[in-house]
């Protein structure tokens, strides 16, 4: 087999991990699913995003040439997830150094396969690579900032006659550790794969991190939503397209429903299993009759069209205080009390909440996690389970 470059002393430390079959239920990491980690728009951004909340810092910086990675982007990692914790749920060793065939990448993230997709695949990897992430996420006690590159480095192996027979790339050791580590993972609808939209996507995985399972659901006010996002848009834009979501009802699992109360906007997120799938109809009443208020009314910029970008990522005059009845940093609460408990209640699915009645202070907390692999493997976990935490 000839190689463009000889192989790096990162990858010959490792063992290489073999993806034989992209048969595996797909699986995300949580703190990819909570936090505005990659762009959301189609469209080339080298704008950083940088999000602060209470302890956690997030900061995503682009290079010019390439561009931020983007939300579809992230199916090469969801894909990757997917695959180590199958093989280990399995018993088999895994790696961070990943052997693989794109054709089984790209139809298990729901891609065709033709010449134009394998070409989209290698800018996709081009893009995880050139993004630089600094961040404090599971840091333990000691603060301190960690910085990566969604991919190490990638590489297109091929034949001596040219012909390509397979790809490897290394993830770097903080994705990795977020993997193995069971408590930090989900599994997804393979529906979200269809999912074209871009806030649509991240609004998703935002949902199956908080809502989970819980018929109770989560509720987020809008200008929270709106910074959580990383979005450049601005906040009137951003409340627009929620409402048109909402609409179409176009999350796989979830039934979203647009509140307005004392003059803010809320997004109340409750579980569906009758949703399996996203919708795809369009809703033609958007804005005008049937739909007085979506579009139009108190949005008076941006009735029927999105306004252009604007230069600062989310100002503090669009972002009121912090409503004091909810958690500190998700800015949520439970839409019913059913859940008394406090802390993480095993098998919900999300993250735990405070009850209304508590004070909201005592229970923020900052994403935790291990920092390195210790124990027995984790036993095998079921994917249909009320409590899927794998």
């Amino acid at each position: 087999m000839a190689r463009g470059l000889s192989a790096s002393a990162e990858r010959e430390k490792l063992d290489r991990f073999i993806v034989a079959t992209g048969d595996a239920s797909p699986r995300d990491q949580r703190d990819l699913m909570e936090r505005p980690f990659f762009s959301l728009a189609k469209m080339k951004r080298v704008a950083p995003i940088l999000y602060e909340a209470g302890e956690v810092k997030v900061e995503v910086f682009a290079t010019p040439q390439h561009g931020m990675a983007t939300i579809w982007d992230a199916d090469v990692l969801i894909w990757a997830a997917s695959q180590i914790v199958e093989a280990e749920n399995q018993g088999l060793q895994t790696s961070r150094f990943l052997r693989f065939t794109p054709y089984h990448l790209l139809t298990a993230v729901g891609r065709a396969t033709g010449q134009r997709d394998y070409k989209l695949l290698k800018g996709a990897l081009t893009r995880l690579q050139s993004t630089s992430i600094r961040t404090t996420i599971r840091q333990n006690e000691h603060w301190r900032r960690h910085q990566f590159s969604w991919i190490n480095e990638w590489e297109e192996c091929r034949t001596r006659k040219g012909l390509v027979e397979g790809m490897e790339f290394v993830l770097p050791d903080w994705f990795y550790r977020g993997v193995i580590d069971r408590s930090l993972v989900l599994a997804i609808e393979p529906a979200y794969f269809r999912l074209t939209g871009g806030i649509e996507r991240w609004l998703y995985r935002v949902a199956r991190k908080h809502a989970g399972r819980q018929p109770a659901g989560w509720v987020f006010e809008v200008p929270h939503l709106h910074e959580k996002s990383g979005s450049l848009v601005r906040v009137s834009d951003f409340a627009l397209q929620l409402r048109r979501i909402a609409a179409r009802q176009a999350l796989p699992g979830y039934r979203l429903q647009v509140e307005r109360e004392a003059g803010r906007e809320r997004l109340r997120i409750v579980p569906d299993r009758r949703l399996r799938g996203p919708v795809d109809r369009t809703v033609e009443t958007l804005g005008i009759s049937h739909a007085g208020d979506i579009g139009t009314s108190r949005a008076h910029l941006s009735g029927f069209r999105t306004q252009s970008g604007q230069l600062t990522l989310w100002p503090e005059s669009a972002i009121p205080a912090p409503n004091l009845s909810n958690n500190r940093e998700s800015n949520s609460f439970f839409a019913a009390a059913r859940v008394e408990k406090h802390g993480h209640e095993p098998g919900n699915g999300a993250e735990s909440q405070p009850s209304p009645r508590s004070d909201p202070t005592k229970f923020f907390r900052s994403s935790g996690g291990t920092e390195a692999r210790t124990g027995p493997p984790a036993r095998r976990l079921p994917d249909s389970d009320v409590g899927e935490t794998s």
